[in-house]
Protein backbone atom coordinates (compact mmCIF):
# COMPACT_ATOMS: atom_id res chain seq x y z
CA UNK A 1 0.00 0.00 0.00
CA UNK A 2 1.32 3.33 -0.64
CA UNK A 3 1.41 6.16 1.74
CA UNK A 4 -0.86 8.44 2.00
CA UNK A 5 -2.15 11.75 3.99
CA UNK A 6 -4.00 9.63 6.35
CA UNK A 7 -1.67 6.65 7.23
CA UNK A 8 -0.71 7.47 10.79
CA UNK A 9 -3.82 8.05 11.12
CA UNK A 10 -5.27 4.74 9.74
CA UNK A 11 -2.92 3.09 11.76
CA UNK A 12 -3.41 4.59 15.53
CA UNK A 13 -7.00 5.47 15.00
CA UNK A 14 -8.07 5.59 18.85
CA UNK A 15 -5.15 8.17 19.26
CA UNK A 16 -6.87 11.47 19.53
CA UNK A 17 -6.21 13.70 16.27
CA UNK A 18 -6.57 17.40 15.03
CA UNK A 19 -6.97 18.00 11.31
CA UNK A 20 -4.55 20.69 10.18
CA UNK A 21 -4.29 22.43 6.46
CA UNK A 22 -1.19 21.49 5.64
CA UNK A 23 -0.25 24.85 3.51
CA UNK A 24 -0.61 27.10 5.91
CA UNK A 25 -0.98 24.84 9.72
CA UNK A 26 -4.32 26.08 10.72
CA UNK A 27 -6.22 24.12 12.93
CA UNK A 28 -8.98 23.79 10.72
CA UNK A 29 -10.97 21.15 13.23
CA UNK A 30 -9.07 20.52 16.61
CA UNK A 31 -10.90 17.06 17.16
CA UNK A 32 -11.11 14.67 14.45
CA UNK A 33 -13.08 11.52 14.43
CA UNK A 34 -12.66 8.49 12.27
CA UNK A 35 -14.54 5.86 10.82
CA UNK A 36 -11.73 3.79 9.13
CA UNK A 37 -13.82 0.34 9.35
CA UNK A 38 -16.51 -0.73 7.25
CA UNK A 39 -18.93 -0.19 10.40
CA UNK A 40 -17.99 3.11 11.20
CA UNK A 41 -18.02 4.30 7.95
CA UNK A 42 -21.34 2.94 7.48
CA UNK A 43 -22.62 4.47 10.43
CA UNK A 44 -21.13 7.77 9.99
CA UNK A 45 -22.52 11.03 12.02
CA UNK A 46 -26.17 8.77 11.61
CA UNK A 47 -28.40 9.34 14.81
CA UNK A 48 -26.48 12.43 15.95
CA UNK A 49 -28.75 15.58 16.26
CA UNK A 50 -24.95 17.35 15.84
CA UNK A 51 -21.40 17.91 15.14
CA UNK A 52 -20.13 20.19 17.43
CA UNK A 53 -18.00 23.20 16.44
CA UNK A 54 -14.11 22.33 16.12
CA UNK A 55 -15.28 18.26 15.02
CA UNK A 56 -15.02 16.81 11.62
CA UNK A 57 -15.27 13.08 10.58
CA UNK A 58 -12.90 11.90 8.36
CA UNK A 59 -14.20 8.61 6.29
CA UNK A 60 -11.64 6.25 4.19
CA UNK A 61 -12.05 5.24 2.12
CA UNK A 62 -14.86 6.56 0.69
CA UNK A 63 -15.66 8.66 -2.20
CA UNK A 64 -18.97 9.22 -1.84
CA UNK A 65 -21.55 9.98 0.91
CA UNK A 66 -25.37 10.41 1.51
CA UNK A 67 -27.20 12.18 4.19
CA UNK A 68 -30.33 10.26 4.12
CA UNK A 69 -31.77 10.11 7.66
CA UNK A 70 -29.32 12.79 8.73
CA UNK A 71 -30.79 15.73 11.48
CA UNK A 72 -28.27 18.81 9.93
CA UNK A 73 -26.76 20.28 7.31
CA UNK A 74 -22.87 19.20 6.42
CA UNK A 75 -19.96 20.76 4.59
CA UNK A 76 -18.30 17.93 2.72
CA UNK A 77 -14.79 18.20 1.89
CA UNK A 78 -13.65 15.38 -0.94
CA UNK A 79 -9.73 14.49 -0.53
CA UNK A 80 -7.26 13.01 -3.01
CA UNK A 81 -4.92 10.16 -2.09
CA UNK A 82 -1.68 13.23 -1.63
CA UNK A 83 -4.07 15.61 0.40
CA UNK A 84 -5.62 17.68 -2.25
CA UNK A 85 -9.18 18.99 -1.88
CA UNK A 86 -11.01 17.99 -4.97
CA UNK A 87 -14.44 18.82 -4.28
CA UNK A 88 -15.75 20.82 -1.41
CA UNK A 89 -19.90 21.08 -1.17
CA UNK A 90 -21.24 23.74 1.09
CA UNK A 91 -24.64 23.13 3.40
CA UNK A 92 -25.65 19.69 2.26
CA UNK A 93 -28.63 19.16 3.34
CA UNK A 94 -30.18 15.95 4.34
CA UNK A 95 -31.89 13.50 1.58
CA UNK A 96 -29.05 14.70 -0.43
CA UNK A 97 -26.20 12.87 -2.31
CA UNK A 98 -22.74 13.99 -2.99
CA UNK A 99 -19.46 11.93 -4.94
CA UNK A 100 -16.11 12.67 -6.23
CA UNK A 101 -14.58 9.96 -7.92
CA UNK A 102 -10.57 10.04 -7.59
CA UNK A 103 -11.06 10.72 -3.57
CA UNK A 104 -9.70 8.50 -0.99
CA UNK A 105 -11.59 10.68 1.76
CA UNK A 106 -14.39 12.55 2.94
CA UNK A 107 -13.98 14.84 5.59
CA UNK A 108 -17.58 16.53 7.07
CA UNK A 109 -17.78 19.22 9.22
CA UNK A 110 -21.27 20.70 10.42
CA UNK A 111 -22.14 23.32 7.84
CA UNK A 112 -20.56 26.07 8.45
CA UNK A 113 -17.67 24.24 9.53
CA UNK A 114 -15.55 23.81 6.72
CA UNK A 115 -14.42 27.60 7.02
CA UNK A 116 -12.28 28.88 3.89
CA UNK A 117 -11.59 25.53 2.53
CA UNK A 118 -12.26 25.48 -1.04
CA UNK A 119 -10.52 23.04 -4.34
CA UNK A 120 -7.62 25.22 -4.23
CA UNK A 121 -6.66 24.56 -0.62
CA UNK A 122 -4.18 21.98 -0.24
CA UNK A 123 -5.86 18.90 2.26
CA UNK A 124 -5.63 19.40 6.24
CA UNK A 125 -3.49 16.51 7.41
CA UNK A 126 -4.36 14.69 10.59
CA UNK A 127 -1.62 15.03 13.77
CA UNK A 128 -1.76 12.81 16.65
CA UNK A 129 -2.30 14.71 19.62
CA UNK A 130 -0.59 13.06 23.10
Amino acid sequence: MSTHFLRDCQQSPEAEWSLTDAATGAVIAPTLLTAFDRDRRNRGLLGRDDLPAGHALVLAPCSGIHTFFMRFALDVVFVSRDGEVLKVRRHLRPWRLAICPGALAVVEFAAGGAGVLNADCRCPQGTGAT
